[in-house]
């Protein structure tokens, strides 16, 4: 996950409230129970040390979504009065979320607004191809392209006078799929599509894909629906859903090999708090990955104003010369200084077969739940 948007929430000190609420049903309560549950949150927010107008600020945005159309929710980061950031969620969260603390409580992001694929679904026939654009927040039309629209058909007749026929209607379909693929190749550009999904038969569909630039070669996705089929939502979504764990995967067998010390003595990779506290420190992290039921997520590290001015012990940062000092949460404190360096974080829970595959000790990993992939220049 690109952490770049959580920037405006680091450019100011706390205390913050962070509001994690779902969008609720349809339905003709909806409007009231908005309401209510916005003041039970303001009224947390208070108890929990919040001043009144953070407060204030905090129920008048979750009573606006009365009228927004997210269909899963919104997290809300407010301060001194004034709502900084208000994502929209790709994931309904199963229980509303309330805290008042030093830092944005950003960590629930990485699973609820985090990998969120979006898709340019192509359904391809011998005549040309409509693409649609499927993410979590909806679909929309992205486009089309008409080929040739004859000769498209081969004959039945097996006569040699109709192999000149035959071969216009072979050259009918590579032109039509070069054109498609140009096509969806310039529509992945412009939308920033991380996954494409062939829908047609499987001879258009391998056409298409190999004639798709090599790079998007690891973005395709060969629907098993035929020609004439419509993706249905959790179709979509089950495409979607295998991309992020295979990501995740991925980035956890990275993780797991980079453990070991390289060629210069020195690992790829570390877990613990101590040890992921001393590479933010340096600006080592390069990739953060977090697991957040591990029992280091929500352990105590202490913080400075500055996102490199953290320790596992209140007495380390006095020792680094830094007066003012703050209890955090682990996972929230190392997300601070991966958005201060441009380090991306990933949620590893989809992996979850990759973690349990990790050796004969069947260790969750990363170990505690906090890991990274370091630099070294």
């Amino acid at each position: 996950m690109d952490l770049a948007f959580l920037h405006p929430l680091y450019e100011h000190q706390g205390p913050w409230a962070s509001v994690y609420v779902g969008t609720p049903p349809h339905t003709e309560d909806a409007p009231h129970e908005r309401h209510l549950a916005a003041v039970a949150v303001a009224r947390e927010l208070s108890a929990r040390g919040a001043d009144e107008d953070t407060c204030v600020a905090v129920r008048e945005a979750l009573e606006d979504l009365r009228h927004a159309s997210e269909p899963h929710g919104r997290a809300v980061f407010a301060r001194a009065g004034q709502v900084v950031l208000d994502p929209p969620l790709t994931r309904a969260p199963e229980a509303g979320v309330v805290r008042w603390g030093p830092l944005p409580h950003t960590a629930p992001l990485l699973e609820l607004a985090g990998e969120d694929p979006l898709c340019v679904v192509a359904y391809v026939d011998r005549k040309g191809a409509d693409f649609e654009l499927r993410g979590a927040l909806g679909r929309r039309d992205a486009g089309s392209v008409a080929g040739k629209q004859w000769p498209v058909h081969r004959t039945s007749t097996a006569d040699w006078s109709e192999r000149h026929f035959q071969l216009r209607v072979e050259n009918t379909w590579e032109h039509n799929a070069a054109e498609i693929a140009d096509a969806l190749a310039v529509c992945q550009e412009e939308t920033g599509a991380d996954l494409l999904i062939l829908v047609g038969e499987e001879r258009e569909k391998r056409s298409v894909r190999e004639r798709l630039p090599k790079r998007l070669h690891d973005l395709v996705v060969e629907a098993e629906h035929g020609a004439g089929s419509r993706l249905l939502d959790e179709d979509v979504e089950r495409t979607r859903a295998g991309h992020v764990r295979q990501r995740a995967e991925r980035e956890l067998e990275r993780f797991l090999a980079a453990r070991a010390p390289g060629d210069d003595g020195r690992p790829g990779a570390v877990e613990g708090v101590p040890a992921l506290v001393e590479a933010a420190r340096e600006h080592r992290i390069d990739e953060l990955l977090i697991r957040p039921d591990g029992p280091d997520a929500h352990r105590e590290v202490w913080i400075g104003e500055d996102p490199d001015q953290l320790a596992v012990r209140r007495t380390d940062l006095k020792i680094l010369g830094e007066q003012n000092s703050w209890s955090a949460r682990a996972d929230d404190a190392l997300i601070r200084s991966a958005v201060a360096t441009g380090a991306p974080a990933l949620s590893v829970t989809p992996a979850t077969g990759a973690a349990e595959a990790a050796g004969a000790s069947g260790e969750e990993v990363p170990v505690g739940g906090l890991g990274a992939l370091l630099r070294w220049t």
